[in-house]
């Protein structure tokens, strides 16, 4: 626009100076001048772009998400003991960050805070410490301090024409693919049937969707714990590692591959090998009592899942059914005892199973109305300790869980609540256990025959939950 106007300038001044005899030299002087400001114009506009893209595309940005929520538990056991807590009132704050100096690379970050209200009774005194276990530490109520949830750059270059991504830190791993339709969040990575916890690791991945539509492969790669002997610890072998402890690295190796999707109808697959999963030893094997268990390694563990999500229901049928989401899926778990441990209670090889089905649907409101269902066998095991459910995770369940939840916005997308109610009735011990004995299971017929031998375990539990949640 502004070489228009210059050349127009040119063009009346050459009018206005035809009779003058220096006409052609004073052109040949204002061209000169124009393109100098010219180019001084450019230098400015790449100076200001500059300037914007760090005021505006290289720095921090930051979001906020925070949850306040009421929840009534109840319990009862075989023995037909009741328990509860009819008002837990918690606050859960995540505070996310990114920053992007380039388009093919992002650092991530997410800090957590949260906590039930008011100071937490005799927390430490009468907990066993697993509440603050590294792989759930931001998904159970704690105390006030800042923890980190995630931290992890991304670098998404083109290798021989495809796109790939490599990553590394406390990558996400909670709210994954499914699980995040009742969390009312974006899915994150891998399939929530069998993960669902915080960990630290890697991932790499590319995309095939040259191909197939949605295509792609992904590698993921995990440490759950570390041997490493402390600081100062008057060895002088600061960080080696501990041999006389009867833990060792504990890792995990895993394969996401998505077959297919094309916005409406989408097929996930998860498989992975777990190296060196740690339990709770009470038999005596390892040392252990059920006064005092010992904490060690007993094995590998496989787990495998394909899941199935289909948004919207046949072709522009109606606005109900477009909006309608159903999903399926079947989950697989493969016990690994190392020599004579027993894994889950057992020195053999045992699988177990589960099954989920769900649908998500538009109500009158704007709001979205879901109901699910999972069941799981005697020796199903999967790794979703950071479930976002405050009666122990519902994946988990050896036996039938069910959940209907309602989530509403109330102000656009930045102010939502939610009303979830969830029941689970366990057939079969030691759902939410590690891999050792504590794992074993046990049915609930047993244990009735005689609960205090069992230590009358829980046969079902339920949780009403209520929230209001802002973000930004």
């Amino acid at each position: 626009m502004k070489r228009i106007i210059a050349l127009s300038a040119v063009a009346f001044l050459s009018t206005a100076l035809y009779a003058n005899a220096d006409t052609q030299t004073q052109i040949d002087e204002l061209t000169k001048k124009i393109e100098k400001l010219e180019k001084k114009q450019k230098k400015n506009t790449k100076k200001i772009g500059g300037v914007n893209a760090l005021a505006a595309n290289d720095n921090i940005k930051f979001d906020v998400d925070f949850r306040t929520a009421y929840d009534n538990l109840q319990y009862e056991t075989v023995g037909g003991k009741k328990y509860s807590n009819d008002a837990l009132y918690s606050n859960r704050l995540w505070l996310g960050m990114g920053y992007a100096p380039a388009d093919n690379i992002v650092f991530k970050g997410q800090l957590s805070f949260n906590k039930a209200f008011g100071a937490s009774y005799n927390q430490r005194a009468t907990g066993t410490g697993y509440d603050t276990f590294d792989w759930v530490i931001n998904e159970n109520l704690t105390d006030d301090t800042i923890k980190l949830r995630e931290a992890y750059w991304l670098w998404t270059p083109t290798v021989a024409g495809f796109p790939t991504t490599l990553s590394v830190g406390r990558r996400p791993a909670t709210n994954g693919f499914l699980i995040n339709l009742r969390d009312d969040d974006k899915a994150k990575s891998p399939l929530s049937h069998i993960i669902n916890m915080e960990f630290d690791g890697a991932s790499a991945s590319v995309k095939l969707d040259k191909y197939v539509s949605g295509m792609y492969v992904k590698l993921c790669l995990g440490r759950g714990l570390t041997n490493a002997k402390a600081r100062f610890d008057q060895t002088g072998l600061d960080y080696t590692k501990d041999g006389g402890s009867s833990l060792d690295n504990m890792d995990l190796a895993g394969i996401i591959f998505k077959p297919y999707d094309n916005g409406q109808y989408s097929l996930m697959t998860n498989y992975y090998r777990a190296f060196n999963v740690i339990g709770n030893d009470v038999s005596g094997q390892n040392g252990g009592t059920p006064a005092a268990p010992v904490m060690t390694t007993y094995g590998e563990m496989d787990g495998a899942a394909v899941s199935f999500k289909m948004d919207g229901i046949g072709n522009e049928i109606n606005d109900f059914l477009d909006s309608t989401i159903i999903f399926a899926s079947y989950a697989w778990s493969q016990t690994r005892p190392d020599g004579t441990q027993r894994m889950l209670g057992s020195a053999d090889n045992e699988a177990g199973s589960s099954y989920w089905i769900g649908a998500q649907m538009p109500n009158l409101t704007g709001g979205k109305f879901g109901l699910e269902y999972n069941h799981g066998s005697k020796y199903w095991r999967p790794f979703t300790y950071g479930e976002d459910t405050m009666i122990g995770s519902k994946m988990a369940v050896r036996g039938s869980a069910y959940e209907a939840y309602w989530t509403q916005p109330i102000i656009d997308d930045v102010f939502s609540m939610q009303i979830r109610y969830t029941y689970l009735n366990y057939e079969y011990t030691g759902s939410n256990a590690f891999f050792g004995d504590g794992g074993a299971p046990v049915s609930m017929a047993t244990a009735k025959a005689s609960p205090s031998l069992y230590g009358d375990p829980v046969e079902t539990a339920q949780d009403i939950r209520v929230y209001f949640r802002y973000r930004y």
